[in-house]
């Protein structure tokens, strides 16, 4: 069915603003200040402003605004804290940006049954300090700290995934307010359904476009006895990688593995004053009770001795653990001071374990043959990894490398059997891949959209080219 292109009507955005400023009153922004900001977010994407910007502070507000948006098809973008990395939050046909960082309550900790309800707004950090006292964490920790809400619209993972899994293993149920303005509750808090169609796992990825996310019920899971970080540099790339998939094929059940290869140390040895060899390094942790941990990280130590590492450092001091996690984490910070001026173009693939190796050193191989500056970085126990290639601005030339590089990037992947992104998403960065990856499953997706937003004004352009080009008409 094609999708009839109709442009957005002023009088349509006037009479819509006018709406949504006698519900709102201060807390819709026409500031351009405030609409620039709602639309950039620090990946290369084009910036592009929404008209306006709405904070929301319940579910029935979001379902007013949307009943409003809908009735003069103004394009809806929802908004956390603005983290995303593929363009998700751009307003690329303008309309309203969907604030939703006020909603900001946890609802409910339920200790017994390791779960919690929290609204969109509330961020990973909150929640684990909120929880901090019960003897449960939130382990979800895709570095930034995002909302909630948009952690399940982009199906967000991150460092513990190896481990604990993304947040298609971790919300338990949501309450999304539909393209018409109902709101609908998928899922709930038993650990396990027969019931009907999975639309917890349909909104979760779905990026805004199906419907805004206005409340989140999430697993938990006890903090354990014991928690252990690990250090190792090793001499070669695929030594590194061959002791990432050795360990997860012995069955460690390392709780986060992490790849960083030379260029990125060096990187964050400049930002942070660290003092890590300048050499390929895995940063690992390791979950459970004492014993446990001893015995894992002595294992995962015995694999890297094999596989070229050496100096494995390994210590369970709270102090040692966090500042190396937040020196992995600061790594696009640290890529971006390297070259002042420059952008980045953070990029991930996924695949299977057994082909991890080969891509990642193909892909390594391709930058350097290529000539431009990108970092390696990965969740590497699930196969995930990245390019944050820094930008040089102004140049064309440089770009058209850095965008055949990302091509032949996501090909490799494709053709092991992997995905174009593993925790990215597709916002308009990768839509040139999902018939690659999907194949004829793709119009059974633009189905669903077309079922669920008949007007798509639900983030419009992002995720399927064929009806990114503009909205629909009544």
């Amino acid at each position: 069915m094609a999708v009839h292109i109709a442009p957005l009507s002023p009088l349509h955005l006037a009479d819509a603003l006018t709406a949504l400023g006698n519900l709102l009153g201060k807390r819709l922004s026409t500031s351009q200040a405030v609409r620039d900001q709602h639309g950039t977010d620090i990946s290369h994407m084009p910036p592009a402003a929404p008209d306006a910007v709405a904070f929301a502070q319940s579910t029935a507000e979001v379902a007013e605004i949307v009943r409003i948006c809908a009735r003069h098809r103004i394009p809806i973008i929802p908004f956390g804290t603005g983290t995303s990395l593929e363009g998700h939050i751009t307003a690329p046909f303008g309309g309203l940006s969907l604030d939703v960082s006020q909603m900001s309550q946890v609802l409910a900790v339920h200790t017994a049954d390791l779960d919690a309800v929290v609204q969109p707004g509330v961020t990973r950090k909150t929640l684990n300090t909120y929880i901090r006292d019960t003897g449960l964490f939130f382990p979800i920790d895709p570095g930034a700290d995002a909302s909630l809400g948009g952690m399940a619209a982009t199906r967000a993972s991150g460092t513990n995934a190896v481990r604990y899994g993304t947040m298609r293993e971790n919300v338990l149920a949501l309450e999304v307010v539909t393209a018409d303005g109902a709101v609908i509750r998928t899922g709930g808090r038993s650990r396990k359904s027969a019931a009907g169609y999975d639309l917890t796992r349909l909104f979760v990825g779905s990026e805004g476009t199906l419907g805004v996310i206005t409340e989140v019920t999430l697993r938990l899971y006890g903090i354990p006895e014991k928690m252990a970080a690990a250090v190792c540099s090793f001499d070669t790339l695929a030594g590194a990688v061959d002791t990432v998939i050795a360990t997860i094929q012995a069955g460690i059940p390392v709780a986060r593995i992490e790849l960083l290869d030379d260029v990125q140390i060096k990187m964050l040895n400049d930002y942070a004053k660290l003092g890590y060899a300048v050499k390929d390094t895995l940063f690992m942790e390791f979950h459970g009770t004492e014993a446990g941990v001893k015995e894992q990280a002595e294992m995962v130590q015995a694999i890297a001795a094999d596989n070229g590492g050496g100096n494995f450092i390994w210590t369970t001091q709270a102090e040692e653990r966090t500042k190396l996690w937040q020196a992995r984490h600061d790594a696009v910070w640290a890529n971006m001071q390297a070259k002042p001026g420059w952008g980045i173009w953070p990029t991930d693939v996924c695949v299977p374990i057994s082909r991890l190796a080969e891509v990642v050193l193909e892909t390594k191989r391709d930058v350097v043959e290529a000539d431009i500056l990108a970092p390696v970085v990965g969740h590497v126990g699930d196969g995930n990894f990245h390019l944050t290639v820094l930008m040089k601005p102004d140049d064309p030339a440089y770009l058209a490398k850095v965008e055949a590089v990302n091509d032949r990037m996501v090909n490799r992947a494709l053709a092991a059997g992997g995905t174009c992104t593993g925790e990215h998403g597709i916002g308009i960065g990768k839509m040139k891949y999902m018939d690659a990856e999907h194949g004829g499953s793709v119009a059974a997706m633009q189905a669903v959209k077309r079922a669920l937003d008949p007007h798509n004004i639900m983030n419009p352009g992002k995720i399927f080219p064929a009806l990114g080009a503009a909205l629909t008409s009544a």
